[in-house]
């Protein structure tokens, strides 16, 4: 019988993380949820138990704890709390992937925090340098989780990193997630497609989405 794949999901009580533990509630999957807020991220159990058959769900007291037991870590924080929680959980990630999905947004929405030239991930990847850091799901706005067909095309969600097996690991969990996978290169790309989701908000704040938008590449 083949193993279930440990992912853990830092910040699972956020816009973003519950909606990516949702997504990925699976019976081949095992969840570990971290939360701040532990008595949200218990609900957050609760809630996907009960719409999902055979998952497996723990709520997890301190993300080293669930970083430790995973075989996949998702950062489902702002780019602003990356720093800390590298810290805590670098221990426990030595070759383990590692997902950033954070978008160092100023508070403005017109800039990013990020000095040119580098990017969120980069700058995690410096933090963890044990572990395979891979960007993936900033490109997608919390409500593209339930509904990942926008005007009858799925969503791509884009992927960056060094590493062509952990891509290819977390490729699946984007399909798993009812997204289209795109390798859009090195995890040195992660700075352009930080910058795509800015520019997706910025759309989003003048044309009124609704924060339901996705990038699709037609060809």
């Amino acid at each position: 019988m083949k193993a279930k794949l440990v992912i853990a999901i830092i910040g699972s009580t956020g816009n973003m993380g519950t909606s990516i533990a949702k997504s990925l509630a699976h019976p081949n999957h095992k969840l570990l949820l971290f939360s701040n807020d532990l008595s949200k991220a218990k609900e957050l159990k609760t809630t996907i138990e009960s719409n999902t058959s055979l998952v497996e769900v723990e709520v997890q007291e301190c993300p080293g704890e669930a970083s430790w037991e995973a075989d996949i870590v998702i950062l489902a924080v702002p780019f602003t709390a990356e720093s800390e929680i590298a810290a805590k959980i670098k221990p426990y990630v030595t070759q383990k992937i590692v997902i950033s999905i954070a978008n160092p947004l100023n508070n403005n929405y017109d800039g990013l925090l990020t000095a040119p030239g580098t990017s969120a991930a980069e700058e995690l990847q410096k933090q963890l340098p044990d572990a395979i850091v891979i960007k993936a799901f900033n490109t997608t706005f919390a409500a593209d989780f339930a509904q990942p067909v926008i005007d009858g095309k799925q969503t791509d969600a884009f992927i960056a990193g060094d590493n062509q097996a952990a891509v290819n690991a977390v490729a699946e969990l984007v399909k798993v997630a009812g997204f289209n996978p795109v390798h859009a290169g090195k995890l040195s790309v992660s700075s352009t497609l930080e910058n795509m989701q800015l520019l997706l908000i910025q759309l989003n704040i003048q044309n009124n989405y609704n924060w339901h938008a996705g990038w699709k590449i037609l060809h």
